[in-house]
């Protein structure tokens, strides 16, 4: 299951334990609501919350890497937060792990990138 809930003018995407390995028949439907949240959502910023996830590969990053294309050319931002050790390990050695802001928490994601921290 994925949820998506907007609060202080982010968006916010939970991954559900169906989400824990993303293969290919859930890294498709993930990719739809990414993508198209990432093309649509107003204002454009975007917090993946991963704390159910446990693996990531390469076909995810690339996804990532999608999403964060369309919000920055959008003007938004995207930040990731709930990192389990391996999938915190895998962004890093893939060498992208500086493109997104991460944190422990969604708490601390939401507060970092709401859209009143512009005015701090």
């Amino acid at each position: 299951m994925i949820e998506v809930t907007q609060q202080r003018g982010v968006t916010l995407v939970v991954l559900g334990r169906s989400y824990s390995s993303l293969d290919e028949q859930t890294l498709e439907e993930l990719g739809g609501v990414l993508l198209s949240t990432a093309t649509t959502v107003e204002p454009p910023r975007l917090v993946l919350e991963m704390s159910a996830t446990e693996r990531i590969g390469s076909a995810f990053i690339e996804l990532l890497v999608r999403v964060w294309k369309r919000l920055t050319e959008r003007r938004g931002t995207m930040a990731l937060c709930g990192l389990r050790p391996f999938c915190a390990e895998v962004l890093r050695v893939s060498r992208v792990d500086s493109l997104w802001e991460t944190y422990p928490t969604s708490d601390e994601a939401l507060q970092a990138t709401a859209v009143d921290a512009d005015a701090r």
